[in-house]
């Protein structure tokens, strides 16, 4: 594989060079500091280097000089900070080839470990027990944060303030504003099930049922997230903040989701086996749905959009799912389900 040392110096790194950990990187260089991000392929690592772009994933920004790119993970040993942004299914396995573990690892992936239903702070506490773990999330799409637009995230510290006071600092620019929580559960939790929810509003938008329908969608989701949210733990506070219903409004509303995305080519009857093994992207809902679906039903959570989607992934019709959706028995609205 490809590798370019990264800039002398550079304290502060991103981990994966898919499109939002490039706006990520972009938004950290803007001040002028050396940042290194970890690209797995070695044309991002040489485009980055050498025409400070990233066609692949992220062809609207031009990139700060100031952002070196490597695919070798020794190459991070020196950073302080780093930014996690890998798929979420192979958070863990990346995390275990880092020779130096970072003093504070930020996870900027969302979702959820098939096969173990781990949050990603879990895995990467697993993965690498040295390091301080935080969450941040928040409504962003990555072309604006790489294009310098106002945005406000979560940034959700487990060791409370005092890990906040080292990262809000290396973290915030002037167009960058995270707010500060200790609750890294509800943060994690808000960012997955926006993901498939998003899905399930791109359905709605696929199979033109209107305005109405994808807002009541939205509604009935967000009684979902809190519901699921609570029962492992995580406040309402949180999810009704940035981390949660800012996030799903974001994504539940715009082609530029690519959670949203997918579900309306569903929704437009194109194959859900299809669409998956030819994306070059990752949507993070069609991976964490069927999971989420699982810990659901585990747990006696009732979550019927959820599950809905998670059956549209695996090929049922999707105007019969929400036809049955729709059938299912009257209640008063602050009740389960």
């Amino acid at each position: 594989m490809s590798t370019t040392s990264p800039s002398i110096g550079a304290k502060i790194g991103v981990i994966g060079a898919g499109a939002w950990g490039t706006a990520l990187a972009q938004m950290l260089a803007s001040d002028g500091r050396d940042v290194v991000i970890w690209a797995f392929e070695p044309e991002v690592v040489d485009s980055i280097n050498s025409d400070h772009r990233n066609p692949r994933f992220l062809p609207s920004a031009d990139l700060s000089p100031n952002i070196r790119a490597t695919g070798d993970l020794a190459d991070l040993e020196e950073i302080e900070t780093a930014l996690v942004v890998t798929p979420a299914q192979v958070l863990g396995q990346i995390l275990q080839g880092l020779t130096k573990p970072p003093r504070d690892l930020v996870l900027c992936s969302k979702g959820i470990e098939a096969g173990t239903g781990r949050l990603m702070n879990d895995v990467a506490r697993a993965a690498s027990p040295g390091s301080a773990v935080a969450v941040l999330s928040g409504p962003t799409f990555a072309h604006e944060v790489a294009g310098g637009l106002p945005t406000a995230v979560t940034l959700a510290c487990e060791d409370g303030h005092e890990q906040w006071e080292r990262l809000s600092p290396a973290i915030a620019r002037p167009a960058f504003r995270p707010y500060y929580s200790d609750d890294v559960t509800g943060a994690e939790i808000g960012g997955s099930i926006k993901n498939v929810l998003a899905i399930a509003c791109g359905v709605v938008e696929g199979l033109t049922l209107g305005q109405n329908a994808r807002a009541a969608l939205i509604a009935r989701g967000y009684a979902e997230m809190l519901r699921f949210g609570e029962a492992l733990g995580a406040r309402a506070e949180t999810l009704s903040g940035l981390c949660g219903l800012g996030d799903l409004v974001l994504t539940c509303s715009s082609s530029s989701s690519r959670n949203f995305s997918l579900g309306k080519a569903l929704g437009e009857g194109a194959s859900a086996a299809e669409l998956m093994s030819d994306r070059t992207t990752v949507a993070e809902g069609a991976h964490t749905a069927p999971v989420l679906a699982e810990l659901a039903n585990r747990r006696g959570i009732a979550m019927p959009i959820v599950a809905s989607v998670d059956t549209i992934l695996g090929g049922a019709p999707p105007r019969k799912v929400v036809a049955e959706l729709l059938a299912r028995p009257l209640k008063a609205e602050q009740t389960g389900g």
